[in-house]
């Protein structure tokens, strides 16, 4: 497996080609890691326009990832007749929550119990509910959001009382690395943390993973990848 070949490839090909090329990885990862469960590809679309998410929508890809609120909502009301599946996987400030949170499948960045609370709320007020993932700082980035490791048993404790929130699982940005084995390390911990609390709080969903190394995150338990340099190519 070598991901750094897919990258030099992808410049030659379609977009559907690309995508073809990133789920062959993926399944050649899960075989190599003895896995017969399902990886969902979420395709990372922020600074796209909507004509572009349409040609990745066109070669099959359904669910969408986008980081920043504004964006996100021109691309939803341009794109709202094709049930596309939209995953918030920025941070989500509070004073923007009340745009998005009845527009979006999942939430994949909760670190906050007021925002926690702010959602729970207003979904509650349309008798919605949100499926949401709690993003873990895994390396202690001072640049990253997220919960610590050892404040997470805690924080999804608290969660609990938010009977409109759906915790689905985990999800992680770790520490930029140019050592794909460092990165590979802060995936296992993830996968460790994952296990440690799949049966107490029914997680399914565990999103690690971008272009540079989502090869590695597959190997190590990912059941959600975000790509986007790789479908969408560099951005401006």
């Amino acid at each position: 497996m070598r991901i750094y070949w897919s990258f030099k490839r992808t410049k030659m090909m379609n977009i559907c080609e690309r995508i073809e090329n990133i789920l062959e990885i993926i399944e050649k990862c899960k075989i190599k890691a003895g896995r017969k469960d399902n990886v969902k590809l979420i395709a990372v679309s922020k600074t796209f326009p909507a004509d572009k998410i349409l040609e990745v929508y066109n070669c099959g890809i359904r669910d969408f990832g986008e980081n920043y609120v504004q964006e996100m909502i021109k691309k939803i009301d341009e794109l709202k007749n094709y049930g596309i599946k939209w995953h918030f996987i920025g941070h989500l400030q509070r004073n923007k929550a009340k745009y998005i949170f009845d527009k979006i499948e999942y939430l994949q960045s909760l670190c906050s119990i007021k925002l926690a609370e702010i959602l729970n709320r207003k979904l509650e007020t349309k008798g919605l509910k949100l499926k949401v993932l709690v993003q873990v700082n895994i390396g202690k980035d001072k640049n990253k959001h997220g919960i610590y490791e050892e404040e997470l048993e805690d924080f999804l404790i608290e969660l609990q009382k938010f009977k409109n929130l759906i915790i689905k699982g985990l999800m992680c940005i770790p520490p930029l690395s140019i050592d794909r084995e460092i990165t590979r390390k802060y995936y296992r911990k993830m996968r460790e943390l994952f296990e440690k609390y799949k049966d107490n709080f029914q997680f399914e969903e565990l999103s690690m993973g971008m272009s540079g190394d989502f090869d590695i995150a597959v190997e190590e338990g990912a059941t959600m990848v975000r790509i986007g340099t790789l479908i969408f190519g560099q951005r401006s």
